[in-house]
């Protein structure tokens, strides 16, 4: 990131889903990379602001948002199961708008979020998916350690209703 550009990490507030809805919908139009359409976030801001809440609370999820100046330009999650058997076990995602793609702003949530999971003495396995023509995610999280376990094949459709692979990759929190 430029020294010149203000960027703020920090977890997701309750106050922060009106903009957070506004900003999911705008990536989801940006690019067919994520599960997320132009929908966005698919829940009342009421409810978001609920939820924020509970994941403020939260011992294995996590919110964080970056911000430039008071606009949110990225957003990473670390979100695991309630169930006690898998509850160790964390899903990773990231999106960034896309004027801010090739900043570094990918790099910085991820350091935000493995550190935060190393200090949660909780989280030992961290998943994610990413769809195999996303070569610059693929690549963001290979750099971070992420091995790939597998491939999903039609795992995801693109705008234009073609079936694309995804990749299923993983990182052990303690190794």
């Amino acid at each position: 990131m430029s020294d010149a550009l203000e960027l703020t990490i920090r977890e997701a507030i309750p106050s922060d889903a009106a903009e957070l809805l506004t900003v999911s919908r705008k990536i989801g139009e940006e690019t067919e990379f994520l599960v997320m359409d132009e929908k966005g976030i698919h829940l009342p801001e009421e409810l978001l602001a609920i939820q924020l809440a509970d994941l403020y609370e939260s011992e294995t999820n996590v919110l964080f948002l970056a911000f430039l100046g008071d606009q949110i330009v990225g957003q990473a999650s670390l979100k695991s199961a309630s169930e006690k058997r898998i509850a160790h076990i964390a899903e990773l995602g990231v999106s960034i708008l896309q004027a801010y793609w090739g900043l570094g702003l990918g790099t910085i949530l991820m350091e935000e979020l493995l550190e935060w999971a190393e200090a949660s003495g909780k989280i030992f396995r961290i998943e994610l998916t990413v769809q195999a023509q996303n070569t610059r995610a693929i690549a963001l999280y290979e750099k971070f350690g992420f091995k790939q376990e597998g491939i999903l094949e039609r795992g995801a459709r693109g705008n234009d209703g073609r079936f694309l692979d995804v990749v299923l990759m993983s990182k052990m929190i303690d190794e």
